[in-house]
């Protein structure tokens, strides 16, 4: 299997387990949305290292604005964000424009990643109540 489908299969995977957080945001169940999320992210890490062994001389990742204006997480907003940025990674993929793909899902991860720190920290402070 080629780097790019390789590539690919992961941000579908990636993107099915974004599908599924979001439907499970509805059922109000957090754990199960944190619990697609943490797969998003396993999947997206994936892609990133296989990005990374494809394009790796080719980048300079000090020039991508991860928005660090992002103070307040939304889960809802922020999974949308998401969800665009790994359609258009996916796209790019497809049209064989990898650098433009490993960005979008580059900073999809990012937002992954404050979601999941956001769901760490509100377990957290559930823990703290009931002791």
């Amino acid at each position: 299997m080629a780097a790019n489908e390789k590539i690919l299969k992961a941000l579908k995977s990636a993107i099915t387990h974004l599908d599924n957080s979001m439907l499970t945001m509805d059922k109000k169940d957090d754990n199960s949305v944190a619990d697609s999320v943490w797969h998003t992210a396993a999947e997206l890490e994936y892609a990133l290292f296989l990005f990374s062994i494809t394009v790796q001389d080719e980048i300079d990742k000090t020039k991508w604005k991860l928005n660090p204006k992002l103070r307040k997480v939304e889960v809802g907003p922020m999974l949308v964000a998401v969800q665009d940025l790994l359609d258009k990674a996916e796209k790019c993929v497809t049209n064989e424009n990898l650098l433009d793909a490993y960005k979008s899902a580059y900073i999809a991860r990012h937002f992954i990643l404050k979601l999941q720190k956001d769901f760490t920290r509100k377990k957290r402070e559930a823990l703290k109540k009931k002791k």
